[in-house]
């Protein structure tokens, strides 16, 4: 599921919500729809009906209700169906007894409820109680009926009387049919909801997936495994991606140019240095020994910060990466042929494969000066391992058989960065800039005892895995 402040759940969220309010306000009015059409067709049954028994109606010479031809629909005759038909004269309605009252066997000896209806003609439609509780559905007229025969004059027979006939059905089924259908509308509605939901889903996904390809093509360049965005992305997106591919074009420019200028600084201020060293080299007197001595001090600060520099312009390039094996070997056999004359053997292991994520120049920069150092202080051996570790990390161990260090020289080398033997050469930097590059790498490097008893510098740092995975 998508985290409630992602892009996808919004989306998803707002055509959801949408989507179920249409639905509801459909599905109400589908409902309330039905119910009219199911209504408007029992009313049209029961004027039909009601038409019926107005047809068949006459009065006879007395003026009493008769009907010609009986009603034959057998709804009508089974005692309380629902369905029923009555026919009262409106004469007498104000007394509450009609002078003639005629029913249809299904009432019984029940009575419909009569309106207020006077007006001969008028049609009226409403809800009544039944005889057993049922709600019934009226329909009632006041019709003016003529007696069968034209009454003569003088005669005893009646002219037109008004009569109230009213036509009755019972709701049940109209309720039934109307539930049934609200039923399958519900479900109906809610299988829908859930169709479309997903349908949002999958298009919101499927929409959203050349985000998806941008941000695993940065990690691809941010791990190494490529230098650009690469593949076809939609109209909208490609903008996007040439402005990126154009960032990291750009990115890699400036640190080109900053290793440059890294570099002619370093000449610049080495050249000058040695010009010194050369003129104090050899000359008596306290002078010229302050003038060596912070010669000296000024050519280990440049190589420090220099290396630094270098370090952090190579450290914020995207997608580099550098195969451990082939400087692992190129740095052994080149130190194994310096440090020959001194009985040095170095032995290595180190399979292929191991990727460091990182620039070249630093991991020959941090190698390099292991390997130095151990080969200086080394009796006759010196070995050099590199293995991936859990986590994705690489672990570059190299010890030699030399005197070893105590715990405090071990942490005065490390955290002050002092040198303890002067009669050695080089600038005694070779482990703090190890140590700077490997922290600018989000790596460290410690220091303990190797088996022969001499040092061990295990120097952990980011890697890339075959499947590219960091």
């Amino acid at each position: 599921m998508p985290r409630t402040n992602s892009l996808a759940f919004r989306l998803v969220a707002i055509a959801a919500g949408w989507s179920v309010l249409g639905l509801i306000a459909g599905g109400f009015l589908l409902s309330s729809l039905f119910r009219s059409s199911i209504e408007r067709s029992l009313d049209n049954r029961l004027v039909a009906d009601l038409e019926s028994v107005i047809a068949v109606a006459e009065l006879d010479c007395g003026g009493t209700f008769t009907m010609s031809k009986p009603l034959i629909a057998e709804r009508f005759n089974r005692a309380f169906s629902g369905s029923y038909w009555q026919a009262a004269s409106v004469e007498q309605e104000a007394n509450k007894k009609p002078k003639q009252l005629m029913r249809s066997r299904s009432l019984w000896n029940k009575v419909l409820p009569s309106s207020t209806v006077q007006t001969p003609g008028e049609t009226q439609k409403g809800y009544a109680p039944g005889p057993i509780r049922q709600r019934l559905r009226l329909v009632e007229r006041v019709v003016s009926l003529t007696g069968s025969d034209s009454p003569a004059p003088g005669s005893k027979c009646s002219g037109d009387k008004p009569f109230r006939i009213a036509i009755a059905a019972d709701m049940k089924d109209i309720e039934s049919e109307v539930e049934s259908f609200n039923s399958t509308l519900f479900w109906s509605v809610v299988a829908l909801g859930l169709s479309l939901v997903a349908a949002m889903a999958l298009l919101v996904r499927l929409g959203l997936a050349p985000l998806d390809h941008v941000s695993k093509s940065l990690a691809a360049i941010r791990e190494g495994r490529a230098d650009r965005l690469e593949g076809k992305f939609p109209t909208e997106i490609q903008p996007l991606a040439d402005e990126l591919n154009a960032l990291v074009t750009h990115n890699a420019e400036v640190v080109a140019r900053a290793r440059t200028h890294v570099g002619n600084l370093a000449h610049f201020l080495k050249t000058p240095l040695s010009v010194l060293a050369n003129e104090v080299h050899g000359v008596p007197g306290p002078m010229a020994e302050t003038v060596a001595r912070q010669v000296q001090v000024m050519r280990r600060q440049v190589d420090h910060y220099l290396a630094r520099a270098r370090t952090v312009a190579s450290a914020s390039v995207l997608g580099a990466r550098t195969d451990v094996a082939p400087v692992v070997s190129d740095l052994s056999r080149a130190l194994g042929k310096l440090y020959t004359g001194q009985g040095i053997m170095i032995e290595r292991s180190c399979p292929d494969g191991l990727i460091f994520r990182g620039d070249r120049s630093d991991l020959e920069e941090m190698i390099g000066n292991l390997l130095d150092n151990a080969c200086k202080w080394a009796q006759g051996q010196v070995d050099i391992t590199a293995a991936l570790a859990p986590l994705s990390r690489l672990v570059i161990t190299v010890s030699d058989d030399g005197p070893g260090l105590s715990e405090e020289q071990k942490m005065r080398v490390l955290e002050r960065g002092e040198r303890l033997d002067e009669s050695k050469p080089g600038s005694g930097l070779g482990l703090g800039i190890v140590k700077e590059i490997a922290l600018l790498y989000g790596g460290h490097l410690s220091l303990g005892q190797s088996a022969t008893g001499g040092v061990s510098a295990i120097l952990n740092l980011p890697a890339i895995d075959r499947g590219g995975v960091v």
